[in-house]
């Protein structure tokens, strides 16, 4: 990669903007990443991923509020695919760094590009403390995890944009979540299969996420409504995921990159400018 130049990927409708922190040139804070996703002056994306493959290989999940993520599945599925078709790595299994902690990575190929990825996503933990979760005076049937980062999975609740965008804020800021949560109204379906609609700490309603998939399927099984191989249907596809009986997790799904570019003069000078 040249200075300014970046890589425009997503997993199932959840986009990104990758760059290479050693190349690009333009040091990454909090103000600049809000400009660079905002979707009518920046790039546009639902994060940035900022990769670091100076000796090991990793990856900082910047929000589009300008925060950071420990974790990302969707994220860390683009990231693998960028370090392979980019040139970074040359082997089919290998392990990205995160704040959270390793993640083991297996590629999948087509035509000689990644078109899919398996990620080992480590052990959730669940908080067997709440079960429940007062909202407007209403009390939430919920599950709260960690998968590297946090998730309040709500459960018996509408499956509807209207329910989420009046549910997602208000528990992501919720009082009894001090840094914020990931939040996910789930509905079991099969023995196998899950719907799930997302709301992303620092971003919002998204069309998927992987660590929210992760959460999910982890909920479900946890509560014995699911085996341990489970389909996550969210607005923008599905995500296969296994629950093994430690609470271990494994995801697969697929990436795709939309463009590759780079940042113009006009562009470059207002990020620039903030601080």
């Amino acid at each position: 990669m040249k200075a300014g130049e970046f890589v425009k990927s997503h997993g199932l409708g959840n986009d990104y903007v990758v760059v290479d922190t050693a190349t690009f040139g333009i040091p990454l804070t909090p103000e600049r990443v809000r400009l660079l996703c905002h979707r009518n002056l920046g790039l546009g994306s639902d994060g940035i991923l900022e990769i670091d493959a100076r000796g090991r290989y990793s990856v900082k999940i910047w929000n589009p509020d300008g925060s950071e993520a420990e974790r990302s599945g969707n994220g860390l599925r683009i990231a693998a695919k960028f370090l392979a078709d980019h040139g970074y790595v040359k082997g089919d299994d290998f392990t990205v760094e995160t704040v959270a902690g390793p993640v083991r990575t297996q590629l999948f190929r087509e035509g000689g590009s990644v078109n899919a990825v398996r990620l080992e996503m480590g052990r959730a933990t669940i908080d067997r403390s709440r079960k429940n979760l007062d909202v407007d005076g209403k009390s939430l049937d919920v599950t709260v995890l960690s998968v590297g980062n946090p998730h309040c999975v709500v459960f018996g609740e509408e499956l509807t944009p209207a329910r989420l965008f009046d549910l997602g804020p208000k528990i992501e800021n919720h009082a009894a979540f001090p840094k914020r949560i990931n939040v996910q109204l789930a509905e079991p379906i099969a023995r196998d299969r899950v719907r799930a609609l997302i709301w992303e700490r620092g971003a919002g309603h998204t069309l998927a996420s992987g660590t929210s998939s992760c959460a999910v399927a982890t909920a479900c099984f946890d509560r014995g409504l699911v085996d341990g191989h489970v389909t996550v249907e969210m607005e923008g596809g599905t995500l296969e995921i296994d629950v093994a009986s430690d609470l271990s997790i494994v995801m697969r799904g697929p990436v795709e990159e939309v463009f590759t570019g780079s940042v113009s003069p006009d562009l470059r000078k207002r990020l620039l400018s903030l601080p």
